[in-house]
């Protein structure tokens, strides 16, 4: 059975010094799931499944929203979830029955500065986190990855990129102002090439929407 445990979160985190799109993620939680639907059952929900694929023991799910990934978390798996609001944390705690998972651990935290020792982890994912992300804090966020995970352990990323084809673009050029708007996100992050600035190796990527939203395996 899943289960929250609750974490002393002002040793952790500090709602003062947050990342700039605590508040937006705040003021949006009670709205969240309504605002994503279109897309979660669009594509994200067939997707989820493919982070998980093969991965088993202690996971980091970075970024963990509302919860929308506790379904697809491996049968018997000990999940950790962090995210940097706490109200949307507040709302994933409502789907903690949902997850096959052993146990399920929620906490407040910035990816960029996370808490845990080295190697705490045995593999982590990340959906969507990272075209929120600043460009000033993807190399951080990445790091911080690479040091919380042990060695041979496998990191997913599910992120959009900017489309090349002609329609895809157009689309992306209009849905623009509402995602920055309401997510703080953006089609440009670039996350693929700040994998490699940040010293990690790709070990695969590949389209899983095309010429739009990207897998990406980093070995560790």
């Amino acid at each position: 059975m899943s289960k929250l445990t609750h974490m002393d979160q002002g040793k952790r985190f500090d709602p003062g010094n947050g990342p700039a799109n605590l508040d937006r993620y705040e003021r949006i939680a009670p709205l969240y799931d309504l605002l994503d639907l279109p897309f979660e059952y669009g594509h994200y929900r067939s997707l989820r499944q493919n982070l998980f694929e093969g991965m088993n023991g202690h996971i980091l799910d970075a970024g963990v929203g509302t919860g929308r990934n506790f379904y697809f978390y491996p049968a018997g798996a000990t999940v950790t979830g962090i995210d940097i609001s706490s109200a949307m944390l507040a709302r994933a705690e409502r789907r903690l029955c949902q997850s096959p998972a052993s146990s399920i651990e929620l906490c407040q935290m910035d990816v960029s500065r996370m808490a845990f020792r080295d190697y705490t982890f045995d593999a982590a994912v990340a959906s969507f986190l990272f075209c929120v992300l600043p460009a000033a804090l993807q190399v951080p966020a990445l790091k911080e990855l690479q040091r919380v995970v042990r060695p041979g352990g496998l990191i997913r990323l599910l992120e959009y990129v900017r489309p090349e084809g002609k329609v895809r673009r157009l689309i992306s050029k209009l849905w623009e102002p509402w995602i920055a708007w309401a997510y703080g996100a953006s089609f440009d992050r670039e996350t693929e090439a700040h994998v490699r600035e940040a010293g990690l190796s790709t070990f695969s990527s590949r389209f899983v929407v095309p010429d739009l939203i990207k897998l990406i395996e980093i070995r560790r």
